[in-house]
């Protein structure tokens, strides 16, 4: 008998999509649900402005009554089209251990997309911005994910390329503990850095989001639209004022200021870090609910948190030899630290495995590549 794929549309549908992973990993401690809250704002037209110009849907698979997979399917006019053969996308798949699932899934998506005029596909991606939700975990296993990264069966890859699926790219992540002590000739160059008479760096202002935000914003743009190393500029999604400002007032009441520097050349914003505390250590207490009798848990949160995501940084092209990564990236560390002594260790994500300057900053740092996040492509 033929699967059946039912479109996610009713309250019924959505509680399946988000109760089928627990399922999946009831007998891994490694995995955490992600907020509910968070990914339902992906799949709402009203709150992501990419269904503008984009098309997603959720979908069920059914074998007779058994729910045996999830996914999500989507296309965006300009995302897309930024590789030679256009590529739309699989987003949010989990599925049972079956080979004749995942060929099911992938068949259906296929056809998905050519009736949408696309000859090929990647996944897993995200119908939002590729920091987060993105990729498929293809190396240690052994620790739970931080907040914005999937985790994934270790199955999920063999079902993936068994079906066809060829290696788009990988992205590491990078760890560090904090306890270790930075490299002191690093600290040497960052304390003359800062000497400069034109060089100021501060902690995001709280008293005053909405203007940092978008400084940071104005800076990722440009410094990401215009990148060292050519060919990773594909991978570059703008960052939206609507989005950036959606994303600091979510994240304000559990921000450590000094974990978000910005750094200033005379009176202009040249470089940022953004960190966050790992809201998946919350989430992994509340099972991805966020209920109003959470809140108190939630403002208590930064003072215990363990671990830190940076999440987001970058430097104005006219500014990257000056220095300013390592100025926000070493006083990011020594004042967050000193803010927050409860960490244990920051991941640093979403690093393309070509961008060797990226990885090369991070060793120096005392940061070690963990986890390997894979996107795929599958030709209809």
């Amino acid at each position: 008998m033929p699967y059946r794929f039912e479109k996610v549309t009713s309250k019924a549908q959505i509680n399946l999509f988000h109760e089928f992973p627990f399922r999946i990993y009831e007998n891994n401690p490694n995995w955490i649900p992600p907020f509910r809250f968070e990914i339902e704002k992906i799949f709402d037209p009203e709150a992501n402005p990419l269904f503008q110009k984009g098309e997603c849907e959720r979908f069920l698979m059914f074998d007779g009554d058994e729910l045996v997979a999830r996914f999500a399917l989507m296309n965006h006019s300009e995302r897309d089209f930024v590789f030679d053969i256009p590529m739309g996308g699989l987003g949010f798949p989990e599925m049972i251990n079956s080979r004749q699932v995942a060929n099911s899934m992938i068949e259906f998506a296929g056809n998905w997309h050519k009736k949408r005029g696309y000859k090929a596909f990647r996944g897993p991606v995200n119908f939002g911005e590729n920091i987060n939700y993105w990729g498929l975990l293809v190396e240690n296993f052994d620790e739970p994910p931080i907040y914005g990264m999937h985790y994934h069966a270790e199955y999920y890859k063999d079902l993936f390329e068994y079906t066809g699926a060829v290696k788009l790219d990988d992205h590491w992540s990078y760890k560090r503990e904090f306890d270790i002590p930075l490299p002191e000739r690093l600290v040497r160059i960052t304390d003359r850095i800062e000497s400069r008479s034109d060089v100021l760096f501060r902690p995001i202002d709280m008293n005053n989001l909405e203007r940092d935000a978008e400084y940071i914003r104005q800076i990722y743009n440009e410094a990401w639209r215009n990148q060292d190393i050519e060919e990773r500029e594909y991978e570059f999604t703008e960052l939206s004022r609507v989005n950036v400002q959606q994303m600091v007032k979510q994240l304000k009441p559990v921000m450590i200021p000094e974990s978000v520097l910005i750094a200033f050349v005379g009176d202009e914003p040249a470089s940022f870090i953004v960190c966050v505390p790992d809201l998946n250590e919350m989430s992994s207490e509340t099972n991805g609910r966020l209920k109003w009798w959470h809140l108190p848990k939630i403002y208590r949160f930064k003072k215990r948190a363990k671990h830190l995501r940076t999440t987001v940084y970058g430097t104005l092209p006219k500014y990257r030899k000056l220095g300013l990564e390592a100025l926000t990236f070493v006083r990011g560390i020594q004042m967050t630290k000193a803010a927050a002594p409860t960490l244990d260790y920051l991941e640093g994500t979403w690093v393309s495995e070509k961008n060797w300057l990226m990885q090369r900053s991070l060793e120096a740092l005392g940061c070690y590549h963990h986890k390997t996040h894979r996107t795929y492509r599958w030709e209809i």
